[in-house]
């Protein structure tokens, strides 16, 4: 059995232009909900979500069977945790708060087995279908996405270095940990904040590196592709649960006035 290309990580690489959706529900039933809606790619987080293993496992699965790439967000820049969730079949990982190109070499390091990288060697895992992709190993490297987050102005400012690294498939700038550190909390949409990402992700663009990042506005999430990002998530779904729930009762609220 021959280890699969990564839809993603082979979009990326053509130029094609990827939509995401942000999974937060932590449920395999609700992502299955999403898993055929169409989305390109959907983020499993695991930073700011209740997540743990199995619940990741089973929302890789219900996205296993679609058109949707998954990608997880780990919790943190950790080998350890890198060395699971590959284990488990992720096909991409993104790695929160990268500041430097030391942490940005730790974290390719991390997806890459000796005497590339640091990655633990185990045979019957999922990612290799219980040991019967016997190229696994000689293909997981380029297949695997692996997408840096850039969350302060320090890290912004050194984007093209980071960027630079060897084994990078991807920046993603996050606007509101940006926004806060530039004294605009809560404000993630804030002009500031997109004065600062946007001169960043032009040069990235010019140079040919993929970017990306979440925004919560359809509208936003277009100009964006159409500036020329590749990979945009344009909502969560807990944002979207809410605030259909909060339409939804304010709609029937209004129909009986």
């Amino acid at each position: 059995m021959k280890y699969p290309p990564n839809p993603f990580t082979q979009a990326l690489r053509r130029g094609e232009q990827q939509i995401g959706l942000w999974i937060s529900l932590s449920s395999n039933f609700a992502a299955e909900v999403v898993s055929t809606a169409g989305f390109d790619w959907a983020l499993v987080d695991m930073e700011h979500s209740p997540n743990d293993y199995f619940s990741v496992l089973g929302q890789l699965q219900a996205f296993a069977a679609t058109s949707t790439t998954a990608i997880v967000r780990v919790e943190w820049n950790d080998a350890v945790v890198v060395k699971r969730l590959l284990d488990l079949g992720a096909p991409g990982l993104l790695f929160p708060m990268i500041q430097t190109v030391e942490e940005a070499k730790a974290a390719v390091a991390a997806t890459r087995y000796p005497p590339r990288g640091v990655r633990g060697v185990s045979g019957a895992t999922r990612a290799t279908r219980f040991g019967r992709c016997t190229d696994y190993v000689g293909r997981v490297e380029e297949e695997t996405a692996v997408l840096l987050q850039l969350e302060t102005r320090a890290a912004v400012e050194r984007a093209e270095e980071i960027a630079a690294v060897d084994g990078v498939t991807g920046i993603f700038f996050g606007p509101a940990d940006i926004g806060a550190d530039i004294g605009k909390l809560g404000r993630p949409m804030d002009e500031a904040v997109w004065n600062l990402i946007r001169p960043a992700a032009r040069k990235l663009i010019d140079a040919g590196m993929p970017v990306g990042t979440l925004v919560q506005d359809a509208r936003f999430a277009a100009q964006l592709l159409d500036e020329g990002f590749s990979f945009v998530a344009c909502g969560t779904d807990t944002v979207l649960l809410a605030r259909a729930s909060d339409a939804l009762l304010a709609q029937v609220k209004e129909y009986r006035s």
